[in-house]
């Protein structure tokens, strides 16, 4: 009968847990995540902005033809009695001829002595009144004392209703807060893809002098723009 040697039993396999995630590990996943969702926020409204500030940029250099306004005047008759003040012109104007958004600048200018040839004569007050969208503007004016008021109006469009927009012309508290967003993305774009260079390239002097080379040269353009 053959004999089975006695063999000791193999040692069980032991899996190691993964090493603890350093903190330069855990600080660089951070900044990748958000580097990636602040990019995703500001997409829509950076292409938008892209598109319109290359339109601004070179619409006089290059006399791009996109942005036309068409202008137009009529004279509306005031109702009886008259608005008895330049709010409640506005008001009128905006409830009777469906003006959006409301009056942004109303203004009353007092009566004045003014030149006439060799004699001066009273000019009566003015009112005025401006209603503001990204699409046109119109602007109301009316002397005290006539039956009718005068309407300029100025229809945008599309590539000047796209410029209104970039330049926040006619809009609410609510566009100029989302605005404000897209612009703290790109600060914060800037400032973690610096940090992410700093932190993930072994050539940090080149990155340092191309942000210093930049924030030297936007500077300096911002001081000629002065």
């Amino acid at each position: 009968m053959p004999v089975i040697p006695f063999r000791s039993p193999r040692t069980p396999f032991k899996v190691e847990p993964p090493p603890a995630p350093t903190r330069r590990a855990i600080v660089l996943k951070w900044l990748r995540k958000m580097h990636g969702w602040i990019g995703l926020w500001g997409a829509v409204l950076g292409l938008l902005f892209g598109c319109t500030g290359i339109l601004l940029n070179h619409r006089a250099v290059l006399k791009i033809p996109a942005a036309q306004v068409q202008e137009s005047t009529v004279q509306v008759p005031l109702p009886t009695p008259a608005p008895a003040t330049p709010q409640a012109l506005a008001a009128w104007l905006k409830s009777s001829l469906k003006l959006e958004p409301d009056a942004r600048r109303v203004l009353a200018e007092p009566a004045r002595p003014v030149a006439w040839g060799d004699q001066s004569v009273v000019q009566p007050p003015r009112w005025s009144a401006s209603f503001a969208s990204p699409s046109g503007n119109v602007q109301a004016e009316y002397w005290v004392g006539n039956s009718y008021v005068t309407l300029k109006r100025s229809d945008n469009n599309v590539f000047a209703t796209l410029t209104n927009l970039h330049k926040g012309v006619g809009m609410g508290v609510g566009w100029i807060l989302l605005v404000d967003t897209l612009a703290g993305s790109i600060i914060l774009l800037s400032l973690s893809g610096v940090v992410l260079w700093a932190m993930t390239n072994r050539r940090r002097t080149i990155g340092v002098v191309i942000g210093a080379v930049s924030l030297l040269a936007a500077g300096g353009l911002a001081l000629t723009a002065l």
